[in-house]
């Protein structure tokens, strides 16, 4: 499935032995993306690899479910955590913003 992102993100997976995850993910992924005190539903897709493993680092896009809840609140650096409930599997910083987290914020405030 290929959504239109929102955002892309460089993502660091920790090591199984540093509490990362303990198999490898794939696009379609859907933990929790952690920023501001907050964890919120984000698909990820990785437009370079077919499947991330524990320890590596990579490119990621990102689609939001609530897209209007992020308009003026991500910037381009923003660290964030990606987790899978409590636990921390990954983290990451903001590497640039889509049309379309404006355009999807604004046509939702309209409706």
């Amino acid at each position: 499935m290929s959504l239109k992102p929102h955002i892309e993100g460089l993502v660091e997976f920790l090591p199984t032995e540093a509490g990362g995850r303990k198999g490898p993910a794939f696009s379609g992924y859907r933990p929790q993306f952690y920023y501001a005190g907050h964890d919120w539903d984000a698909h990820q897709e990785y437009p370079e690899v077919s499947q991330v493993n524990p320890g590596d680092t990579v490119r990621v896009f990102f689609t939001f479910s609530s897209p209007s809840e992020h308009c003026e609140k991500i910037y381009i650096g923003m660290p964030f955590l990606i987790r899978e409930g409590a636990r921390t599997v990954a983290y990451g910083k903001v590497t640039k913003i889509f049309e379309e987290l404006e355009h999807d914020a604004i046509e939702k405030s309209t409706t």
